[in-house]
């Protein structure tokens, strides 16, 4: 199982990191050690003084499938969850400084908190999904798919040109704005529509 993620997907996201817009979907790969399921704590590393939360909607690959049409996307996931692309933004800033690759910043164990998932057949629209993130009970990321610079079908068509998509693989779909520092003690609740999926604390 790989986790593909999406970087600069909403257009007040890239602005409030004061990024460029992309002409094509921004990609990078989280490992599979990444993962944190069940609600389980996440644990602060030492290595960084500045770790962000970035909540996400995610699809769960249901096939093997490369060089796939956009028409044909839908074909490939029938579940949609929610999780956080927790980012070590200190680490991030001075390998990007230096012109480096940022493996370390978005990769590292436990960066990649996934909760529940939903069938695609309880969604009225994909291109109209509301999803939030609440840390201890107070609003800090709300996102709307109809928000995305690219769909969830050009993002499967993208990157099933390079990356062959199999069975359980994950594809976190990019962030809203709203992005922030976390802290210990912090609680961390993530929401579809008005479903909490993802529940856990920064220990």
């Amino acid at each position: 199982m790989k986790i593909i993620a999406i970087g600069r997907n909403y257009t007040e996201h890239i602005e409030e990191l004061k990024n460029e817009r992309p002409a094509e979907p921004v990609v990078f790969l989280k490992p599979d050690t990444a993962v944190l399921k069940n609600n389980m704590p996440f644990y602060h590393p030492d290595f960084s003084e500045n770790i962000h939360h970035e909540v996400e909607l995610v699809l769960k690959i249901n096939k093997e499938g490369k060089f796939i049409k956009p028409e044909f996307a839908h074909r490939y996931y029938d579940e949609i969850g929610i999780g956080i692309d927790f980012t070590a933004r200190d680490l991030q800033d001075k390998c990007k400084a230096k012109g480096l690759p940022w493996e370390i910043a978005k990769g590292f164990n436990g960066s990649a908190p996934v909760g529940e998932f939903l069938p695609v057949s309880e969604f009225k629209a994909l291109d109209d999904i509301n999803f939030h993130l609440n840390i201890n009970g107070e609003l800090r990321q709300k996102g709307n798919t109809k928000m995305m610079l690219f769909d969830f079908g050009v993002i499967i068509a993208y990157v099933s040109q390079f990356f062959t998509l199999k069975k359980g693989d994950l594809i976190f779909t990019g962030t809203p704005a709203g992005v922030s520092k976390v802290a210990i003690g912090d609680r961390l609740e993530a929401y579809i529509e008005d479903q909490k999926l993802l529940d856990f604390e920064i220990k």
